[in-house]
């Protein structure tokens, strides 16, 4: 089961878990984080019966939610895999349409969002890099470096893409980098050190703040930051387990107080730097963190 794809999406701030069925070439969701989101429960157990209830109430009317319900290795609550249900894209439309409310509404609008889309496209491709060659040709700590990676999330989709970006940008009130004077800050943090866990994310910090490229600079920076992890210190960064609220809200201090992020940070470093599926999970949280509410 070590190269099964494994895909996290959220709504709601709650994790809905997908899984590759290779067999049938298609993706397959949790059956069980559907009626935790539909029914707003964050107890296992509870979720775990109301299924139970409903699979046997939809068996009685020989509806095809349930026939259509096959079973895959999940991860339980333990930390444990086993087997748990999961339906197909249509199966999860048809599921979600036995919650007749606006909440089932909006989550099955938000479910068939594209994954056509440019941010599904450069997902997909985040995705590929962790088993391309390319990931070892990438140059750690360095402009180049974070350009490569970049021009390999973006390529294809932004004519930018690689590029530095040649005009002012700001977000939230923030004015990020001056463009006239991008080339020498980036020229400076380039030569920050890297021996210590402080100096790396300082080293991040200034590069947020530099915001090199006209969009995408979060997703690209958070792969720069634990390939130099991963280099210097053997470790990287389990975002599953930082929050997108927490995040954000560390970025947003970090300027000033940057305490707040390296005690984030540090507490979700892990030592599972060839994990594929640490990873795709991380990619997964990476793209959660720069969806608009």
């Amino acid at each position: 089961m070590s190269s099964t794809k494994i895909s996290i999406r959220f709504f709601d701030d709650r994790e809905v878990r997908a899984i590759w069925d290779e067999e049938n070439a298609q993706w397959r969701f949790s059956v069980l984080d559907i009626v935790a989101v539909l029914t707003g429960q964050n107890d296992y157990i509870k979720n775990r019966n109301y299924w139970k209830y409903l699979k046997a109430k939809l068996k009685k009317e020989n509806s095809e939610v349930v026939s259509a319900t096959t079973q895959l290795k999940l991860f339980a609550p333990d930390g444990k895999k086993r087997f748990a249900d999961v339906l197909d894209y249509n199966g999860i439309i048809e599921l979600g349409k036995q919650f007749p409310s606006k909440k089932a509404n909006r989550f099955i609008e938000w479910f068939t969002f594209s994954d056509e889309s440019i941010d599904g496209k450069s997902k997909t491709k985040a995705y590929a890099l962790f088993g391309s060659s390319f990931i070892n040709s990438i140059e750690v700590g360095t402009v180049k470096g974070l350009q490569q990676i970049h021009a390999y999330l973006f390529g294809g989709l932004y004519d930018f893409a690689g590029q530095i970006r040649q005009k002012n940008i700001s977000k939230g009130g923030f004015q990020f980098a001056v463009s006239q004077f991008l080339g020498e800050t980036l020229k400076q943090i380039e030569e920050m050190p890297e021996t210590t866990f402080d100096d790396i994310v300082k080293k991040y910090i200034e590069m947020n703040i530099a915001h090199p490229f006209m969009e995408g600079n979060g997703r690209s920076t958070r792969i720069w930051l634990d390939l130099i992890l991963k280099k210097h210190l053997k470790k990287c960064v389990d975002w599953s387990k930082i929050s997108k609220s927490d995040y954000m809200n560390a970025m947003m201090l970090s300027p000033t107080k940057s305490s707040v992020l390296k005690s984030l940070l540090e507490k979700a470093l892990t030592n599972k730097i060839n994990d594929r599926e640490m990873f795709l999970k991380g990619i997964d949280y990476s793209y959660y963190y720069e969806e608009n509410d």
